[in-house]
C-alpha cells in the first residue's frame, strides 16, 4: 500500500496527499539511535560549554549573526560577514539589499525566543509572524496555486507543494500537535521530521526555508536541548547542499527517513563539536588579550570592557558608555588608547567611528 502511494507521486502535482505525522515508518532504527547518541552528547557538551561561561550570553549575538548570514546565503541571499557585523552596530543603516534581510532573520529568531519564554508553543501564528519579520511584509499562508519548486540549473520541476490554504493550515495544525506531542520519539528525531514536515508543507510564497531553519533552533530552546539559540547549522547544510535536497527529496518520493534523519543528527553533532571549538578559541583569545590588556594598558582594563569588546567584532563609543564603563569622552580615550597599542582598528561609518576587533574577527571566519 506505502509503496504504491509513493510509485503514484508526482512532482509536478500538488502533494495535497503529504502524509500526516507521526510517519508511518520505523525512524528509530539502531543506525539512527547509535547516532542519536553521538549528536545529543554533542549538543550536551556545547550546551555546558556555553552555561560554564563567565557570562553565558556574551557570544550569542556573534552566533545569531553567523547563522542568519548562511542560512540567508542557502537562499543565494550573500552578504559578507565584515559587511553584516558592521551593519549590526551601526547607527547608518546598510544600503546593501542583502545585508537587511540577513538581519531581519536575526530579529526574527530573536523575536521567537521572546515569544517562546512568554508562552512555550510553537504555532502557526508564531510561524508566520517569523516569515513577516524575514521578508518585511504583511503575506499569510499561501491561498493561490501555481507554486512549483524548480532546479536553479536545469529549470526543471522538482517538487509541488499542497494547494490551498486550509489543507495547508490543517497540515500545519497536524505539525504543532506532533511537536507538542508527549511521545516516546527522541527530541532530535523529532527535530529532523519536524524540519522536513515544514518544508514540504512550504507554507509561504518565500521564507520557507530560513523560517524553517529558526524553527530548528526555537525547537531545541522548547525541548530545554538548549538554554540559549547558540547552534549555528546553516553552514553544515551549505556544506552539503546538494545532500539537503536530494535526501528531502527522497522522504517525499521514496518514504527514505532514515537517511534524512542521520543527514540531520550529524548536522546536529558536526555543528555543536564546531561551535564548542569557536567558543573555546574566542574564550582563550579573550584571556590572552586580557593578560597583555593588564600589562600595557592596566589603567584601562576591565573585566567589562574585555566582554563588550569580544561580544561583537565591531564596537563603539556608545555601547562602552551604555556598559556604564565612563562618559563619552573617557571612553573616547579607551578606545583611542586600545587602537595605538594595537588591540583594535577604528573605521568611520557615516558619522560615527566602529572599532574592529581583528583577533576576533579572524576567529569567526568561515
Amino acid at each position: 500500500m506505502l509503496l504504491s502511494f509513493f510509485m503514484a507521486y508526482n512532482q509536478e502535482t500538488p502533494f495535497n496527499d503529504l502524509p500526516l505525522l507521526p510517519p508511518d515508518a520505523e525512524v528509530e532504527t539502531i543506525a539512527i539511535l547509535k547516532k542519536t547518541i553521538s549528536a545529543s552528547r554533542a549538543l550536551s557538551e556545547l550546551k555546558g560549554a556555553i552555561t560554564n561561561l563567565p557570562n553565558p550570553t556574551l557570544f550569542i549575538d556573534t552566533i545569531n549573526l553567523q547563522e542568519a548570514q548562511a542560512s540567508s546565503a542557502i537562499e543565494n541571499i550573500i552578504t559578507t560577514q565584515d559587511e553584516l557585523f558592521k551593519a549590526s552596530v551601526a547607527d547608518k543603516e546598510s544600503e546593501n539589499n542583502a545585508t537587511k534581510e540577513v538581519i531581519h532573520y536575526k530579529d526574527a529568531l530573536w523575536y521567537g525566543i521572546e515569544q517562546l519564554d512568554k508562552r512555550p508553543i510553537l504555532s502557526t501564528n508564531l510561524f508566520i509572524s517569523i516569515m513577516q519579520i524575514i521578508k518585511e511584509n504583511h503575506s499569510g499562508i499561501r491561498n493561490t496555486p501555481g507554486t512549483k519548486l524548480t532546479n536553479p540549473v536545469t529549470g526543471k520541476v522538482v517538487y509541488t507543494p499542497p494547494e490551498g490554504e486550509g489543507l495547508i493550515r490543517d497540515k500545519l495544525k497536524n505539525l504543532e500537535d506532533f511537536i507538542h506531542a508527549e511521545d516516546k520519539i527522541d527530541p532530535l528525531i523529532k527535530l529532523a521530521i519536524i524540519h522536513y514536515q515544514f518544508e514540504a508543507i512550504h507554507p509561504f510564497i518565500d521564507g520557507n526555508g530560513r523560517t524553517g531553519r529558526i524553527i530548528l533552533l526555537l525547537y531545541l530552546k522548547l525541548t530545554g536541548l538548549m538554554d540559549y539559540p547558540a547552534l549555528y547549522m546553516s553552514n553544515y547544510i551549505i556544506d552539503h547542499k546538494n545532500d539537503y535536497y536530494l535526501k528531502l527529496r527522497m522522504v517525499t518520493e521514496k518514504g527514505h527517513w532514515e537517511s534524512w534523519i542521520l543527514y540531520m543528527l550529524d548536522m546536529v553533532e558536526q555543528m555543536a563539536i564546531k561551535g564548542r571549538k569557536q567558543i573555546a578559541r574566542i574564550e582563550e583569545k579573550m584571556q590572552e588579550m586580557a593578560v597583555t590588556m593588564q600589562r600595557k594598558l592596566p589603567k584601562i582594563y576591565s573585566k567589562d570592557l574585555m566582554e563588550l569588546l569580544f561580544k561583537l567584532p565591531y564596537t563603539k563609543r556608545t555601547f562602552l558608555v551604555q556598559a556604564g564603563i565612563g562618559n563619552l569622552k573617557t571612553v573616547g580615550n579607551y578606545l583611542n588608547s586600545l587602537e595605538a597599542a594595537g588591540f583594535l582598528t577604528s573605521e568611520t561609518v557615516g558619522k560615527e567611528k566602529l572599532y574592529l576587533n581583528s583577533e576576533l574577527m579572524k576567529i569567526l571566519k568561515p
